[in-house]
């Protein structure tokens, strides 16, 4: 095919590696391209919480915009910002091998521990999920919001901000700050938010269906798909946001799939957590029956106080 594709990404370095990634997955099977950086509501707005902002399309919004009219082709998103229902006319058409899902603890510090109730810390985050899981499994650790990219992130760290930062290993792994990462945290306890460690690509569904299938064919990882369908599923029926702390995990194994999820309160003090197992074809399902455990266990009402609490 003679055609370039366009990719639409948000300008930070770690959205251009995800940019050039899915660039070299195409390029590997013939295809060119070209990426067309979009600023994002997320990107411009740095002073106030994301749950503040609002969750809903804060870093995709006008991504889709420029899908809409034609000036890219696809967009390239870190899977975990993705809404669990898309706007109408867009579609998720492939997801890149998953990396490793881990939270981790970076720091410019050598000496840091986040577990010893006698020894003062600060962690910055920006993500309601990992400040409530410290509140119910480490009640003794501050946190402090930050956001921004990670290279402004780590600034605010090294300017005294905070001791550490709480984030994903693929984003500090993909930046190459491995030897800033003190803790890979346990996803017993730090369950990862749906789709952490996987690149999706978004189209508008009028697509043309043969570029849509080249690109499937270049980028999408299959057992990926089927673990990030159930997670996705199970958001949806809980109708979370990146401002809801609620989360999920799906393993492959064979064609076996098993999915963890559950959801905590603001404060850490309540945490329902749920399994399910089934065939991968059954994907979808199997998040949405997870999602009807965890609201029956008392989800329903956690959600309820939680979504109160942020209209305030």
């Amino acid at each position: 095919m003679s055609r370039t594709i366009r990719i639409g990404t948000r300008g930070s370095k770690l959205a251009l590696w995800q940019a050039y990634h899915v660039a070299d997955l195409l390029k590997v099977e013939g295809l060119a391209s070209e990426i067309v950086v979009i600023d994002t509501k997320g990107d411009k707005v740095l002073d106030v919480s994301i749950a503040k902002i609002g969750s809903k399309g804060v870093f995709t919004e006008e991504l889709e915009d420029q899908l809409a009219n034609g000036a890219i082709d696809i967009a390239v998103h870190s899977a975990k910002d993705m809404q669990s229902s898309l706007p109408d006319g867009f579609e998720l058409i492939a997801f890149t091998e998953r990396e490793k899902v881990n939270d981790i603890i970076l720091s410019h510090k050598k000496e840091i521990d986040y577990r010893d109730p006698e020894k003062r810390i600060v962690l910055g985050t920006s993500s309601t999920r990992r400040v409530a899981t410290l509140k119910h499994f480490y009640p003794h650790v501050k946190t402090v919001e930050v956001r921004g990219n990670l290279q402004t992130r780590i600034a605010k760290m090294e300017s005294g901000i905070c001791d550490a930062l709480l984030l994903a290993y693929a984003g500090a792994h993909r930046m190459g700050y491995d030897e800033m990462i003190r803790y890979e945290l346990s996803v017993e306890e730090f369950t990862p938010a749906v789709g952490q460690g996987s690149v999706a690509i978004e189209s508008a569904i009028n697509l043309d269906p043969e570029i849509k299938t080249l690109i499937q064919s270049a980028c999408h990882h299959i057992d990926t798909g089927y673990r990030l369908e159930a997670e996705r599923a199970y958001l949806r029926v809980l109708e979370g946001g990146c401002s809801i702390p609620v989360f999920a995990l799906a393993e492959m194994t064979g064609d076996e799939l098993k999915i963890k999820g559950g959801i905590v309160s603001l404060d850490g003090k309540q945490r329902i957590v749920h399994e399910l197992s089934g065939k991968a074809e059954e994907a979808v399902a199997i998040g949405e029956q997870l999602a009807g455990q965890v609201l029956g266990d008392g989800g329903d009402r956690i959600l309820k106080e939680i979504k109160s609490e942020m209209n305030k």
